[in-house]
């Protein structure tokens, strides 16, 4: 068994890389953050602040958030009429997005289909409907993600003390 102090350092960086990994696509967020809450039950001091009940259903939600957030633009996108290069290139923005800061993360997706769809021959109007399911998929995965992990933070903190 790791030492206390460990373990709860451990169990912070999995909840500050997991709530980072919200908004940088490469990192997984949610899963990251509920391990961070899952690695508390197991320090002595504070393993009885959280029940297993929580860190039961929050894992369902974490795996059932992490399938939405890969869906959701999919969806979007196919919602508006595109396709799989249109997500692609959504995904490809976001990424690109990145590095450019949060206006980069927020419209990068939209940019990036937006490029793909006109890319594979789609004309402005369609390729900015596309673009837009795009868009709202990112974004509403985003939502969900956010308010996931807010409440894995919250178990998390309430724990601590």
């Amino acid at each position: 068994m790791l030492p206390e102090p460990l373990l709860i350092s451990l169990a912070v960086i999995c909840v500050i890389v997991g709530a980072v990994g919200t908004v940088v696509p490469v990192l997984p967020g949610v899963p990251l953050c509920w391990a961070g809450l899952l690695a508390l039950k197991f320090v002595p001091s504070v393993k009885d602040n959280v029940s297993w009940t929580v860190i039961v259903l929050l894992g369902i939600i974490t795996i059932g958030v992490t399938i939405l957030d890969n869906i959701l633009p999919l969806w979007g996108t196919r919602k508006m009429g595109g396709n799989k290069k249109v997500v692609w290139g959504a995904t490809v923005g976001l990424l690109i997005g990145f590095f450019l800061g949060p206006w980069g993360i927020i419209f990068g997706p939209f940019a990036g289909a937006l490029v793909s769809g006109l890319i594979v021959g789609n004309k402005i109007k369609p390729a900015v409907k596309h673009a837009s399911g795009a868009f709202f998929g990112y974004i509403a995965g985003l939502i969900i993600k956010l308010i996931t992990v807010g409440l894995i933070v919250f178990f998390f903190v309430m724990t601590l003390v």
